[in-house]
């Protein structure tokens, strides 16, 4: 049986770890403020580092200048596409990284072109914070 200090010590060893940089990195790429503010939330208070990127040439940069463990990309964002972001890191990393596209978008076709170019996961918005986090977990335990 645990001791009651043992969860206060395991939190304060995840914000630690936080600190000193082995928490994993998520890049969120999203121009929606409100959805950036949740996830961004959800993903701090779960223990993860989160940089933040509001358009796709953005996200290209940081992608490369971070070097994130996860991306939660939206599909449709000013100045380049969800697609063509996946598109370029695709085309320009030798090892991919984890890819998580959200959209509002119902399409099959976009989808099953996500798909074909790797994405990790695919969720469609309005999502249920859980049904993200749980996908986060699986691709970077």
């Amino acid at each position: 049986m645990s001791e009651p200090n043992d969860s206060m010590d395991q939190a304060k060893e995840s914000a630690a770890d936080a600190v000193d940089g082995l928490a994993k990195k998520v890049l969120v790429i999203d121009d929606d403020n409100e959805i950036i503010e949740t996830v961004q939330f959800a993903l701090e208070t779960s223990g993860y580092r989160v940089v933040i990127a509001r358009d796709g040439n953005q996200g290209i940069a940081l992608a490369e200048q971070e070097s994130p463990d996860l991306i939660i990309l939206d599909m449709m964002m000013p100045k380049r596409s969800g697609f063509l972001v996946l598109e370029n890191l695709r085309r320009n990393r030798e090892v991919p990284i984890p890819v998580i596209m959200v959209t509002g978008n119902e399409g099959n076709r976009h989808q099953a072109y996500a798909e074909l170019l790797g994405v990790s996961d695919y969720i469609h918005k309005p999502f249920a914070m859980d049904r993200l986090l749980n996908a986060v977990k699986k691709l970077i335990p």
